[in-house]
């Protein structure tokens, strides 16, 4: 593995390895040992769209392993690829650093990067993919279910990046999806099919929340309108209508469903306050994840 782009491009076993190092590493720091397996070396962050989670998991991480990370702004560089091209950017980056974390709108970005550099290039997110996240998702739900086999996921919500990963990772790792979107919101048939050419049967697709999480193991959400989407905030809340996570949506659920969503949560939106607060939400562990995955990720690519 030369780089982390999209789990659809990793083995079974690629992905089995990470998550077991996630915990593995997870166990070691919070035992308060230490792994400085990257003392010295450096990790150039690139940003086009603003984090609270990536920038500081992928910042302590380094940190964590003895490495740093440099955060680099859009305007520090003029804009990727607008005042030179990505493909000298990505060369010019890797005579200085040891890996490149992007950010990033178009996923097309992030490809090129990783195409052009010497060296590990990793997908911190693109409209199209949210690969680190997918992993500190199934992470998180194999710490609290126990397993990953067999498990099923109802993904309540907009059919973008973050469903899109999750229905690579399930396809990858013998899980189930069930999709529920608004007509015209679902995830593409594309991408279905890519999962399910996979691993047949891993993704359904339907306008029904309360169908979705019959049987369902984990509720997920995500927000309605992502970053670069703010002008059709309020059409996208219209056309969601009924398709909030609340009590009355889990009474179709099992009653030990967990309840997961990638934040940040617009609270009374695609979820309740008091869902995000209740006995079965697993939300802040799974966003804890998300450290300890980008840390397993790092000493993959980088030592």
């Amino acid at each position: 593995m030369k780089d982390f782009i999209s789990i659809n491009s990793c083995s079974s076993e690629q992905l089995n390895e990470l998550l077991d190092l996630s915990i593995e590493l997870k166990k070691l720091y919070k035992s308060g040992d230490r792994d400085l397996c990257l003392a010295g070396k450096t990790l150039i962050m690139l940003f086009e769209k603003p984090s609270l989670r990536t920038r500081m998991s992928f910042q302590v991480a380094m940190t964590n392993l003895g490495g740093s990370g440099i955060y680099v702004k859009p305007e520090d560089i003029g804009g990727i690829g607008k005042r030179e091209p990505v493909k000298d950017i990505a060369r010019v980056l890797s005579r200085y650093a040891h890996g490149i974390m992007a950010r990033t709108f178009e996923h097309d970005t992030v490809t090129q990067l990783a195409k052009y550099a010497q060296v590990p290039v990793i997908n911190a997110l693109t409209d199209w993919s949210h690969p680190c996240q997918a992993m500190a998702d199934v992470l998180t739900i194999r710490e609290h279910k126990g397993k990953l086999n067999g498990i099923k996921i109802a993904y309540i919500g907009d059919g973008n990046n973050m469903a899109r990963s999750l229905a690579f990772v399930c396809a990858k790792l013998d899980m189930k999806l069930a999709l529920a979107a608004p007509a015209g919101y679902q995830l593409d048939d594309d991408s279905i099919k890519i999962a399910n050419d996979v691993a047949p049967g891993t993704v359904t697709s339907t306008n029904d929340p309360a169908c979705a999480v019959t049987d369902a193991d984990i509720v997920y959400t995500d927000t309605w309108t992502s970053m670069g989407q703010e002008d059709e905030k309020q059409k996208r809340i219209k056309d969601f209508e009924g398709f909030q996570v609340n009590t009355e949506l889990l009474k179709s659920a099992p009653k030990d469903a967990k309840i997961m969503h990638c934040l940040p949560a617009y609270r009374g939106l695609e979820i309740t306050d008091e869902v995000i607060e209740s006995d079965n939400s697993i939300i802040f562990d799974q966003s804890e994840n998300r450290l300890h995955f980008q840390r397993a990720l790092l000493k993959k690519l980088l030592s």
